[in-house]
């Protein structure tokens, strides 16, 4: 009964001693850690807190005595023989810290689980260095090269030596090659500058000239080169690492479909068409064949104006690729984007919802196939101003397909016709769902999306400018280019036009007297007219200048979109749209204006000013291209 008593009464002077270290009165925690300390029993509880606090008055005599009476009881306690290093450590005798340190680690360097001990307890101690040593010097003493990767990739990291720290996490995929994607993933996170990168890349090409047979390291090449967006590097590596490993194309598909992604469209097709060559009955010979006319319809879609006659002979390119290959799951997929030329490009919405249809009521066509040509009926019946038919149709893959990526889509389409109606508060009711979605792509557009609504509607409860300028994309998205424009110079100057379906209204604001040389209570006739009635656009207009540089520059109007563009960066420099503008700007100069010079000086500008872009990796890569530092590769003719 005394005893518990006693160790009732131990624990509420050490709660009282840790309250006193809280609030910073270190005196009078010492008190009490001190007569607490002369009980064995009360050690564990304590010792952390009495050692810091002893260090912390400069009682460094007081400190070793203490450790020195635990030591006599418990010798080989690995925590209280480290202890003693740190109190010289933290009392600056660094010398004998050191030779203590590196006598401990000789000790135990045979000993794996006392390293590893050591090892945590000097790194918790902001002394990662000795743990490097611990770790390395066991590693060799054990012989074992690949002991302790992950614990040294992470030490190496916390003392910023990124090359050592890779050099382990390499050491560490050797053992499994399980473990490559989880190296992937570290590496992505961390490895975020281009010499970082570069110099992995260096790492890797000495690894597999002199470990050819170790393929993590070929795998890891051709990855490291896609981070950088070098696709022609990417597809070297990848045509020798199917070429050693027989995947029969697998790895340049691969860098195919990201380069086609990343608008690399001579990469890709270079890809594309070395599978069609090399493997005529390989597993990928199909979907390559559709790739090459995929990365055709992509380049043709992105010069401006796109050529109607391009457009015609892609579709006969598909038409070739589908009477070739009937229901094959390719050709299906022909099929979807054969129909997607003719709604978009040629205004033949008619036989694009043939073709769709026909698809979604084949028995052979898969439910992914079928769900996706649905999703691309409803995009053709919104062309043609028939929302509820879309509502419906986007409806029944969200029903269908829900928690799927496909059923995200459907979901965001709804949201954007929600949108495009101005019903603001059933978009965002949706948007804020797809925010948690698991495929990045669509949560990022409905990020993107809610902050549009967010704020303007902020100032502006009614939300009429963006009423206005949500119409206006529908206009865009139904191709009726010029009502858009029209409309965009309405909004830009300040005024939304606003068509009247009743006969009358009653004057109830200055500007509607004004605008009907009317008084204020006046009833007026306006049946089939329209109001143009002023607008705050403030919050807008960054948006408005973006959208119409945009149609400008789909239009072969380049200098006006340039203008625009600039409009942005001058007014709204710090802008989340500024970065976009100026990227933009150096894509006009490169694919559409073929003036070399002055898009390598916006892309060098543009690093300088956004070098934490998203964009910043591939303006480092376009202006290395155009530099020349390529230029030995043959370019493939699309």
């Amino acid at each position: 009964m005394c005893s518990l008593s006693l160790f009732a009464q131990n624990q509420q002077d050490i709660q009282l001693a840790n309250e006193y270290l809280l609030k910073g009165d270190k005196q009078k925690a010492i008190e009490l850690y001190r007569d607490l300390a002369k009980s064995d029993i009360n050690i564990p509880y304590i010792h952390n807190n009495y050692l810091s606090v002893l260090l912390d008055l400069g009682d460094s005599e007081e400190a070793h005595n203490y450790m020195k009476r635990l030591l006599r009881k418990d010798p080989e306690n690995i925590q209280y023989r480290t202890d003693v290093g740190i109190i010289y450590a933290r009392t600056g005798e660094l010398a004998k810290a050191d030779k203590y340190f590196k006598e401990l680690i000789q000790t135990y360097k045979s000993n794996i689980s006392r390293i590893k001990m050591i090892a945590d307890y000097l790194s918790g101690k902001s002394l990662a260095e000795y743990s490097i040593i611990a770790l390395n010097e066991s590693r060799q003493t054990v012989g074992n090269p690949y002991l302790f990767c992950l614990e040294l990739a992470m030490l190496y990291r916390i003392k910023g030596e990124k090359d050592k720290m890779v050099q382990e996490y390499l050491n560490y995929v050797t053992q499994n090659s399980a473990n490559i994607q989880y190296v992937k993933n570290v590496m992505q996170a961390l490895l975020t500058k281009p010499d970082e990168l570069e110099s992995l890349e260096k790492i890797l090409y000495e690894r597999t000239q002199k470990y050819p047979d170790v393929d993590v390291y070929s795998d890891l090449l051709i990855w490291v080169t896609m981070q950088q967006k070098n696709f022609y590097a990417s597809f070297i590596q990848a045509r020798a690492y199917d070429k050693r490993y027989k995947k029969f194309g697998e790895r340049c598909m691969e860098v195919a479909r990201v380069a086609l992604d990343n608008e690399d469209y001579d990469n890709a097709f270079r890809s594309y068409s070395y599978v069609v060559k090399e493997y005529p009955t390989g597993p990928y010979y199909l979907q390559a064949r559709l790739g090459l006319v995929k990365t055709r319809e992509a380049r043709i879609k992105n010069i401006f104006p796109v050529n109607a006659d391009s457009v015609r002979n892609l579709i006969a390119d598909y038409n070739q690729f589908i009477e070739s290959y009937r229901d094959n799951p390719n050709a299906h997929e022909a099929q979807r984007s054969e129909a997607l030329l003719y709604a978009n490009y040629l205004d033949e919405k008619e036989k694009a919802i043939e073709l769709l249809n026909n698809l979604i009521e084949n028995p052979r066509a898969s439910l992914q196939i079928k769900s996706k040509s649905k999703l691309d009926l409803g995009d053709i019946y919104l062309l043609k101003g028939e929302t509820w038919e879309s509502s419906l149709l986007y409806s029944q893959v969200e029903k269908a397909l829900k928690e799927s990526p496909l059923g995200y889509e459907a979901k965001l389409k709804n949201a954007k016709l929600f949108y495009y109606r101005g019903n603001f508060r059933l978009a965002q009711e949706h948007l804020d769902i797809l925010k948690e979605a698991t495929t990045r792509e669509i949560a990022n557009d409905a990020m993107e999306l809610s902050m549009r609504i967010k704020e303007n509607i902020a100032f502006d409860s009614v939300g009429l400018a963006l009423k206005a300028y949500a119409g206006i994309e529908l206009l865009l998205y139904q191709n009726k280019t010029t009502d858009a424009l029209n409309e965009l110079k309405e909004l830009r100057e300040g005024y939304v036009i606003i068509p009247i379906y009743d006969h009358k209204i009653i004057v109830s604001y200055d500007w509607e007297a004004t605008l009907f040389n009317a008084k204020l209570g006046d009833t007026i006739e306006v049946a089939g007219r329209a109001i143009r009635r002023p607008v705050s656009n403030h919050t807008i207009l960054d948006d408005v200048y973006w959208l119409e540089a945009n149609i400008r520059m789909k239009k072969g109007e380049f200098d006006t979109s340039l203008g625009l563009l600039q409009k942005i960066l001058t007014d709204y420099p710090d802008d989340i749209l500024a970065d976009d503008a100026f990227f933009l700007q150096g894509e006009i100069y490169e694919r559409q204006l073929a003036d070399k010079d002055k898009a390598m000086e916006i892309y060098r500008e543009f690093l300088n000013k956004f070098p934490g872009s998203v964009y910043a990796a591939e303006a480092r890569k376009r202006f290395r291209v155009l530099r020349g530092d390529f230029s030995d590769v043959a370019q493939p003719q699309l």
